[in-house]
């Protein structure tokens, strides 16, 4: 009984492996690429490691901005594609453009004006006494240059979201790997000079990521156009970007939780980062190593998230409620058996990786210790992103926002405001106990899955006519 409960048959799996592992891989290989692209830098020395560290932690905020403005339309696209209607499909899409379009001109006009505000706000003097003008200047030369790819960013993800929900995961994941082969080849020639280039350092580390944009954007708009028949949310997409009031209106309504989520909470990681950034520049560092680390291995979530959302989804769209119920069941289950995996596999490198940055032993131990704290988390990890993504696929948004960035603004970030700021406590602790606040978390997502209210078909035929 319980087997059959939690765990699927053949044909189950079948399915979650040909939605997940292709995003798995795309993630993977940018992830590995981003670990190379880290070390490279980490090669120059620790101030400039940190800038572009620093920066990339405000970009941050900008890359999950998109994925949360995208993501209410992507509800909508996913459960359309359930439903087999590809004009609902193409007005999802316009929703989305219109989103990145504003999000690009948004983000631009705030980093230009708060460049040097921003990234002062991690510079801190710690033990090690590094030079806290040289890392503002790495990040700002870093920053000016990683502008220009926001926008390609953006447009390529409209266009691979709306792809994932119509079921096309393959061609996302071999635009993603020609876009990290370039980043990575252009990274080794441009930061150290080889083959007669330039030795530009975090200059030639963020050109190397400006042409991957551009190179996995152009895969990727040129494929879908030129495959029409396959994805027709394509045909006549520019003839207007139009949308009907009432599908924007319902968009509006589930998209924006969503994306206020996700600026919330990645803007509630930024914070979290700052309180720890006051321990010193050191921390800086080694959180940087310990997160870029941490995120190839956390690929395996991001992956099952978006194995569950467009699961999940697809089968509300097409009203099979019941189903939906049984199959996240054992889409969690999994999730939770892969994040013990994950976690033993990260403790056994966590002590071999941060040895081969060029930079102090104190940031390197530290490093070592973050990452093990990571590891032994990864079952809480596993657990509450399987909860998020569930309630997502049923459109319960406010619920998400609630339990995601509403929790870490009020939970977790008063608390290490106060332990970074009125206690001596060194930062390990510190971290150490942040994290364990989402023991409260994994507790409130099982109520909230448990209770049923995601289970809901958002695009039923009786309102196709306010859709039409």
């Amino acid at each position: 009984m319980i087997k059959r409960k939690y765990i699927g048959d053949r044909a189950f799996y079948r399915r979650l492996f040909a939605v997940m592992i292709p995003i798995l891989i795309q993630q993977l290989i940018t992830n590995f690429v981003s670990l190379l692209d880290n070390l490279m830098v980490g090669q120059v020395g620790t101030e400039p490691m940190s800038g572009v560290a620093i920066v990339n932690q405000l970009l941050f905020v900008f890359n999950l901005c998109i994925f949360g403005g995208l993501a209410g339309a992507g509800i909508f696209t996913a459960q359309f594609h359930g439903k087999g209607d590809a004009e609902g499909e193409r007005n999802t899409v316009r929703i989305k453009l219109w989103f990145a379009l504003i999000a690009v001109s948004v983000c631009a006009a705030i980093f230009l004006s708060l460049r040097d505000e921003l990234i002062s706000l991690f510079l801190h003097e710690g033990k090690e006494k590094l030079d806290l003008e040289a890392t503002l200047s790495y990040g700002k030369a870093y920053l000016e240059v990683m502008l220009i790819q926001i926008a390609p960013f953006a447009l390529t993800q409209v266009y691979s979201s709306s792809l994932r929900e119509t079921g096309e995961t393959v061609l996302p994941m071999r635009a993603g790997i020609a876009a990290v082969l370039v980043n990575l080849v252009f990274n080794y020639l441009l930061i150290f000079g080889k083959l007669g280039f330039p030795a530009l350092g975090v200059i030639g580390a963020a050109i190397a990521t400006v042409l991957s944009r551009f190179v996995e954007c152009a895969i990727i708009l040129l494929w879908t156009h030129g495959h029409r028949e396959r994805n027709p949310f394509v045909q006549g997409l520019y003839r207007s970007l139009w949308v009907p009031g009432r599908l924007l209106k319902q968009v509006l309504v589930l998209g924006t939780p969503l994306l206020l989520n996700e600026l919330l909470w990645s803007g509630g990681m930024t914070m979290l980062n700052q309180c720890y950034s006051l321990r010193g520049l050191e921390v800086v560092s080694a959180f940087n190593i310990s997160s870029t680390i941490g995120n190839l291995f956390f690929c395996a979530f991001i992956a099952m998230g978006n194995a569950i959302s467009i699961m999940i989804g697809q089968i509300l769209g097409a009203g099979e409620l019941e189903r939906a119920v049984d199959e996240d069941r054992k889409l969690i289950a999994f999730s939770l058996v892969l994040s013990v995996a994950v976690g033993i596999m990260m403790a056994f490198v966590a002590p071999l990786i941060p040895q081969i940055y060029n930079t102090t032993d104190t940031v390197k131990e530290l490093a070592v210790k973050l990452l093990l704290v990571y590891a032994a988390m990864m079952p809480l990890y596993s657990y509450t992103n399987s909860c998020y993504f569930t309630l997502r696929s049923g459109g319960k948004t406010i619920i998400t926002f609630v339990f995601d960035s509403l929790f870490v603004w009020v939970i977790c970030i008063p608390v290490a405001f106060y332990l970074s700021r009125y206690t001596a406590m060194p930062i390990l602790p510190m971290y150490a106990i942040v994290e364990l606040l989402n023991l409260v978390k994994c507790v409130i997502g099982f109520f909230l899955v448990k209770n049923r209210r995601w289970v809901v078909n958002l695009v039923t035929d009786k309102e196709k006519p306010s859709l039409a």
